[in-house]
């Protein structure tokens, strides 16, 4: 029988988890949705990544504001993916930052991602009408930014670790809480999504400067929190894991002359003992395999997604 496209069946509420990670550092995560975050500054909030949807963020913010009035001065995204960025105009933000790249991809492919997302996801997307276009940054950097809390509540610093999930991915620091938001560039007990990732470096240098921080708390793309110096290190070596699980079969059928179809085979073997159960492995798995393909065949950039090309692999891998 043919798997259901994507995460197109996937239409059950998920059950969140709304968490103090440190004084006025917040976490929602839910059973591998998407997560997203806030830090309060002395009169003002931070708050990381926006949701699909205003409908969707405004849920968000509402639990959010059980424990908080202050305004949101930063709304910080950490790159381009349409479920990542599109719900922005809900958090009324002063400013928001994303690196250099991310501004670049949404310009050159934002549409295209927007399509191909709502109907990979389409639960995601709350009341898709809401949506008032594309979200840009109002400021972007190349390596670091930081924002000053005020008082004795430390600073953000946001900074590239070097290309991975995507060509602009940003991660947000607090020295002083040790707390990681690492975007999707780790997740916790969550599949990978690969589909517009520099594998090779994702899985060295970029891993290595995410590890270097030293968090003793980091909030993954999806997935559960990691508490504690433990449980950061497993969600950093399942990540690099994935990763290199995927260079070593799909790089063997490349080299040895094989098909798209046998990599993909060949991937899903050695990967689904440990991943298959986890959320969205099969609907990420066909765009991983793809992506990774181009790379070794010397497709620098990835190719860009839409809507009928998601299909089209969808068809070749999954059925």
């Amino acid at each position: 029988m043919p798997k259901p496209f994507a995460s197109s069946a996937d239409l059950g509420d998920k059950q969140r988890s709304f968490e103090e990670l440190a004084e006025g550092v917040y976490a929602l995560t839910a059973e591998g949705d998407p997560n997203v975050g806030a830090v309060e500054g002395e009169d003002f909030l931070v708050c990381f990544e926006a949701m699909a949807t205003p409908v969707a963020a405004r849920e968000w913010l509402a639990t959010l504001r059980q424990r908080t009035a202050k305004p949101v001065r930063y709304l910080v995204l950490s790159h381009y993916h349409a479920v990542r960025v599109l719900g922005a105009s809900a958090f009324g933000a002063e400013v928001i930052v994303a690196h250099d790249k991310t501004r670049e991809l949404i310009a050159e492919r934002g549409e295209q991602d927007w399509a191909s997302e709502y109907g990979r996801m389409p639960r995601l997307f709350k009341e898709p009408s809401s949506i008032p276009g594309l979200t840009w940054p109002t400021a972007t950097f190349s390596d670091t930014f930081t924002i000053q809390l005020g008082g004795d509540r430390g600073e953000v610093v946001l900074a590239h670790c070097g290309r991975g999930h995507t060509e602009g991915d940003l991660v947000a620091w607090l020295p002083r809480q040790g707390v990681l938001f690492a975007g999707d560039l780790v997740e916790s007990q969550a599949a990978l999504y690969t589909g517009d990732a520099f594998h090779r470096d994702w899985a060295g240098a970029t891993l290595d400067r995410v590890a270097s921080f030293g968090a003793r708390v980091l909030v993954g793309g999806r997935g559960a929190v990691a508490r504690g110096e433990r449980e950061v290190a497993a969600a950093v070596a399942q990540t690099r894991d994935f990763l290199r699980v995927m260079l070593t079969e799909v790089g063997a059928a490349h080299g040895r002359g094989g098909t798209l179809k046998e990599a993909f085979e060949g991937a899903h073997r050695a990967l689904a003992p440990r991943y298959g159960a986890w959320p969205i492995f099969e609907h990420c798995l066909p765009f991983n395999v793809s992506r990774l393909w181009d790379e070794l065949d010397g497709v620098e950039r990835p190719r860009v997604w839409t809507a009928e090309r998601d299909r089209e692999v969808w068809e070749l891998l999954q059925t």
